[in-house]
């Protein structure tokens, strides 16, 4: 995992999760709303992540919601 987030973004946990009413799912980045799940996929995602803990869940919640690598990340090596 220590390749996935090399800038240790994930150890601040920013992102959240609260099961709602009617089987849905609310995923958070620093606490705002950033995507609802529901359905199968609701329950896919809880299923997933039941029983993990730290950067295992952040990087389930990251995957899950889309905001964690976009591509314009800068590599370090890359600056001139």
């Amino acid at each position: 995992m220590a390749n996935i987030d090399k800038r240790n973004r994930l150890d601040e946990a920013p992102f959240s999760f609260r099961e709602a009413k009617e089987g849905r799912v609310m995923l958070y980045w620093h606490e705002k709303p950033v995507k609802t799940l529901v359905g199968g996929e609701a329950q896919k995602f809880l299923k997933k992540i039941e029983g993990l803990e730290g950067k295992e869940a952040q990087l389930v919640m990251a995957k899950v919601t889309g905001n964690f690598k976009h591509g314009n990340e800068r590599n370090s090596s890359a600056r001139g």
